[in-house]
């Protein structure tokens, strides 16, 4: 276990690629299973709170922007400190935008991950049972 990202939070693009991986590398050795499902499920549960959170925090970034855009234009004896912070978080607000966007994709390519995963395990459970079982038997 890695401390120092527990501390500094998780590289959320990271997490989603290497679970990403590691979905592909179960599918393709022992194919969609029940708990496979579930653990997909749980970590799509855990980005798209990630991405609510993100939402409200964006939501919030751009209220503080516009009050801002307010102070600089009616307020002129404020505009230096007031452009400033307006600057500094439209600045702000780009990395915010660039980061609630791939949380966004993401969820929506798991969602997709999610129907493949239901769609396999629904043909997988479908299957005769003598079928599975003599392709038990030939390994």
């Amino acid at each position: 276990m890695n401390k120092r990202a527990d501390r500094c939070g998780i590289n959320m693009k990271r997490f989603c690629r290497e679970h990403e991986k590691r979905l592909e590398r179960a599918l393709a050795e022992e194919g969609p299973t029940r708990a496979l499902l579930d653990r997909h499920l749980e970590k799509l549960r855990w980005v798209q709170h990630e991405r609510l959170v993100h939402l409200i925090v964006l939501v919030m970034t751009v209220l503080a922007e516009l009050f801002t855009v307010d102070l600089t234009l009616l307020h002129p004896e404020t505009n230096p400190t007031a452009a400033l912070v307006m600057l500094g978080l439209a600045v702000l607000l780009g990395f915010y935008f660039y980061h609630y966007f791939f949380l966004e994709n993401t969820v929506q390519h798991w969602y997709r991950l999610t129907e493949e995963l239901r769609e396999g395990l629904k043909a997988r459970e479908a299957q005769p049972r003598s079928e599975t079982k003599g392709k038990d038997d030939d390994a």
